[in-house]
């Protein structure tokens, strides 16, 4: 029996964006809540046919790119060229070894690419051996000469717009890129026009209007306005949680291990920040609360990290469509301190929810000495979550 074909994907990150004006290169900047990078690497990251994702990135863009794509899987980053092309043909000879089937070929620059298109590239590329995406022009289009002169107008009806992701047989498209190298042929736009110039039939499959890429400070504009309208259904979530205090030298808050005289007595970690956290972000789904999703009598979750139960979270979120645009907690304690350790905790929060840190706080204060937290006898934590939801064609979220 056959193996099954291997699919891997190669995404380009190379360029510096010169044209998308100040910020720093386009494929880190954020749009709608997300860097555009962690936009166009996420689809191929998760589909479940793609076995390797080979980022292709500037050297000097290292940091940025590791903070920009946490949580996602990917390859170790191979270094780009001068070149698209030059990026591209590093891509496919980081991936020589592992000896996939089938490539896609993406540009960072395009953040809005969909499981449903990857999925229809690949079936493309099993049929055809190499295909591109493509979207009907509707526009009239002319070509001019040198003085800007209409010399004649093209059919349109016959005409197309290329998109990425590219596909290819694996092993068909790098020797096409070899021997482009070997001439010394370093001008061609796209990976398409290399297959087409190594005598190869590209065909084409439908593309995605919405698959645009961001090349000017227009396009930025355009599309964080096009994904707000699509996020209208805004949701506002509350949690409340709080532990006894028990023996022990630390206590977990926000995901940090704070030093303390006393630990929690909890089934889990007992972080009473994450579960207030958690509590919040189901609220604004109305989809529970923590105990009916991790009940504590089962001994699954004793001694949890309660990071997982917040990534939890906020996959329920992501699977409806929605993003998160805010999260708070406020502790309610005497002791231990945490004004010390405000930025920590945000930090380690946005780390495992993937919100960036600009959208997080953490807040403390005492209760004067009053009740359980005043004794000492104990932490609590409030929280709130702003959750951005999808309409649907009945005008809310599902």
């Amino acid at each position: 029996m056959p193996r099954p074909e291997r699919t891997a994907a190669i995404l380009v990150a190379a360029g510096r964006g010169l044209r998308a004006g100040a910020g720093g290169p386009k494929q880190y900047r954020v749009i709608g809540g997300q860097t555009v990078i962690f936009r166009a690497m996420e689809p191929f990251s998760r589909h479940p046919d793609v076995f390797a994702v080979q980022p292709v990135v500037n050297p000097d863009d290292a940091a940025l790119f590791n903070e920009a794509v946490v949580g996602l899987r990917h390859r170790p980053p191979t270094n780009g060229g001068a070149t698209r092309q030059a990026s591209v043909r590093a891509g496919l000879e980081a991936l020589a070894g592992e000896k996939p089937d089938i490539v896609l070929i993406h540009d960072a620059a395009r953040p809005f690419a969909t499981q449903a298109l990857i999925s229809r590239a690949i079936d493309a590329a099993r049929r055809t051996g190499a295909a591109i995406p493509v979207v009907p022009v509707t526009d009239t289009i002319k070509l001019t000469g040198a003085n800007g002169d209409v010399e004649a107008t093209p059919e349109r009806a016959r005409l197309r717009i290329a998109q990425t992701p590219q596909v290819f047989r694996f092993d068909v498209i790098l020797d096409a890129h070899r021997r482009a190298a070997r001439e010394g042929l370093s001008d061609f736009t796209d990976d398409a026009a290399i297959a087409e110039w190594a005598g190869l039939t590209v065909a084409t499959f439908e593309g995605d209007p919405a698959n645009m890429k961001l090349t000017t400070p227009e396009d930025f504009v355009r599309e964080e306005a096009r994904l707000a309208s699509l996020l209208g259904d805004i949701r506002i979530g509350t949690g409340y949680d709080v532990h006894a205090f028990g023996e022990g030298d630390h206590v977990m808050i926000c995901g940090v291990r704070v030093p303390h005289t006393k630990g929690f007595l909890a089934h889990s970690d007992g972080d009473v920040g994450l579960h207030a956290l958690v509590d919040a972000i189901l609220g604004a789904l109305a989809d529970g609360d923590i105990g009916s999703h991790f009940p504590p009598v089962d001994p699954q979750w004793k001694g949890a990290s309660s990071d997982r139960f917040l990534k939890y979270a906020v996959d329920r979120v992501t699977a409806r469509g929605g993003r998160i645009a805010n999260l708070e907690v406020t502790l309610i304690c005497e002791r231990p301190k945490i004004g010390p350790l405000r930025d920590t905790m945000r930090a380690k929060i946005a780390e495992i929810s993937g919100v960036d840190i600009s959208r997080i706080a953490v807040k403390a204060t005492t209760s004067e000495k009053l009740g359980f937290t005043g004794r000492e006898e104990g932490i609590a934590a409030t929280a709130s979550a702003t959750v951005r939801l999808p309409w649907n064609d009945k005008g809310w979220s599902a």
